[in-house]
């Protein structure tokens, strides 16, 4: 099945393609699309509400299979008024790009002793047809818990500028530094598969 996901991140276009190649999913860039591509405004309040809001818009403008994903992140120890949740590149109404972003998480950690500890709340929305419209933001989509610390890694991936500022928690080594793991955990990856694999069997059914 051909299913087009609304997002413009190469980075995280190919993470998704490996996610779902175990599946009967051929996946397309928006940026695949020859055409003009509408500009959809994240205006939700949660990860949900984001996705939600993207996958209806691209199902309205291409009548395709379509799916968005948002995440939002949260720290521990941080008051609710300073959580970036959804506006994790939107700070005081600016859009940062990556090096922009690693200063400013860096700061933040800064504030707090050097390091917090962090979790992405990931929520995805699937429109196959207008009767099949899938939801999602439950846990299993969540990563698990790492810190976020001041001093960034050298290393820089476009697209994931938090990931040169993330370290494991059992470890505390920089992601970067562990031999022999990916970023996108294997059960962040299967939680995705099992959304995939039920939405799916749905339909035919």
């Amino acid at each position: 099945m051909k299913i087009l996901y609304a997002t413009t991140n190469q980075a995280k276009f190919s993470v998704m393609k490996r996610t779902v190649a175990p599946l009967d999913i051929q996946l397309i860039a928006l940026n695949a699309l020859d055409c003009l591509i509408p500009k959809v405004e994240e205006c939700g309040s949660t990860p949900l509400e984001n996705a939600q809001l993207k996958a209806k818009a691209y199902y309205q403008a291409f009548y395709m299979p379509v799916f968005s994903c948002d995440s939002g992140l949260y720290f521990d120890e941080v008051s609710d008024s300073e959580q970036p949740g959804v506006y994790v590149r939107r700070v005081q109404g600016r859009e940062l790009n990556d090096e922009e972003m690693i200063q400013h998480y860096s700061s933040l950690a800064g504030r707090y002793g050097g390091s917090l500890t962090a979790r992405y709340r990931n929520a995805i929305c699937l429109i196959l047809n207008e009767q099949a419209v899938y939801c999602s933001m439950d846990l299993s989509l969540a990563t698990e818990p790492f810190l976020l610390v001041s001093q960034p890694h050298e290393k820089r991936v476009a697209g994931f500028p938090l990931d040169s500022l993330s370290k494991d928690m059992a470890s505390g080594k920089y992601y970067y530094d562990l031999e022999g793991r990916e970023l996108s955990s294997q059960a962040l990856k299967q939680g995705f598969r099992q959304f995939f694999a039920k939405a799916m069997e749905n339909v035919r059914e």
